[in-house]
């Protein structure tokens, strides 16, 4: 019998510190100053995605104390609440982001590998289009110990995670400064590079298991020739960012879809994902939800995988619920 290996996936955590709690659950409604689009936005986030978005550390305490005995732990991005919208050179997103990993560590030590969420970069609010990606948020990531690319081996199973914001800089380049496009150009090759060299030195009978946060970077990584000539390696990729398989669901449905250019940056950056999103099947993607899901299902939870070290078997994933 082969050696059977658990690896526990969890995403999406967006944990709050005491001073991203300061600035009150109605964060991104501050940001918006039109009365008609801030009403909206309200009835979007109290009855469909999450009405109390800083108030959800307690469910990364679920998760520590549901998981078990595992041999691995990743966390696939999004380690704050991005309060601020530029990420974690936001000292009270920084804070939630400490807080967080150092949970994760303290519990998992070695075992724990962590990849880059938009969370982590900064972002464009919802609506209003303020922040976005800052170099100083990716520098301070670093310090924290977090990599923008990391590769695992468990038996004949090779685990890589990417930072999915760096590989998707095309779909993102107006929410970087002008000053700093330079530089983030440099990060996204250097990035690019490592994943091809990582794909080329796999060997025939090893397996992957891709972890990538927002599944806006796979057609890019699949316009790189020696990760296309691979991907019938890959087992499976495991997304973070939309929450909920309902989300899931439905982005599959409008793969294709032309872009949308007249709703503003929000609607413009997801219709432009789902352009090309009818290439994510080439990397079998599944979800890892967030840990609360969202409001109008109350879905969160996280993935167990439990793999056959010798890659004789298939992956075996179970989704383990959260309650909140």
């Amino acid at each position: 019998m082969s050696d059977l290996l658990t690896v526990a996936v969890l995403s999406d955590i967006h944990y709050a510190s005491a001073a991203e709690q300061a600035r009150g659950d109605d964060y991104e409604l501050k940001a918006v100053s039109r009365s008609a689009l801030r009403l909206l936005l309200r009835i979007y986030r109290r009855y469909f995605w999450l009405r109390y978005p800083l108030r959800q550390n307690h469910l990364l305490d679920q998760f520590l104390e549901k998981v078990g005995a595992v041999n691995c732990v990743v966390a696939n991005g999004d380690f704050s609440c991005d309060s601020g919208f530029v990420g974690l050179s936001d000292d009270a997103a920084a804070g939630s982001a400490r807080e967080c990993l150092t949970k994760l560590r303290n519990r998992f030590g070695d075992a724990f590998h962590a990849t880059f969420g938009d969370h982590e970069l900064g972002k464009f609010s919802f609506v209003g289009a303020r922040g976005g990606m800052r170099l100083a948020s990716f520098h301070r990531a670093i310090e924290l110990g977090l990599k923008p690319f990391w590769r695992v081996e468990l038996g004949q199973y090779v685990l890589i995670g990417v930072a999915s914001s760096l590989i998707a800089l095309p779909v993102l380049n107006s929410e970087i400064l002008a000053e700093e496009k330079a530089e983030w150009e440099n990060l996204r090759a250097e990035q690019l590079r490592k994943i091809c060299i990582a794909f080329s030195e796999l060997k025939p009978g090893q397996r992957v298991l891709l972890f990538c946060h927002d599944p806006t970077a796979l057609p890019f990584l699949w316009r790189e020739e020696i990760v296309r000539g691979k991907l019938a390696q890959v087992e499976q990729t495991i997304i973070g960012h939309l929450h909920s398989n309902l989300i899931f669901w439905e982005s599959r449905i409008l793969a294709g879809m032309p872009p949308i250019r007249f709703l503003g940056n929000s609607c413009k950056k997801m219709s432009t994902a789902l352009r090309e999103a009818r290439c994510w099947k080439s990397f079998h993607v599944r979800l890892c939800p967030s840990l609360a899901g969202i409001e109008l299902l109350k879905d969160g939870g996280f993935l167990t995988l439990e793999l056959d070290a010798d890659a004789k078997r298939p992956l075996q994933i179970a989704r383990h619920r959260i309650h909140r």
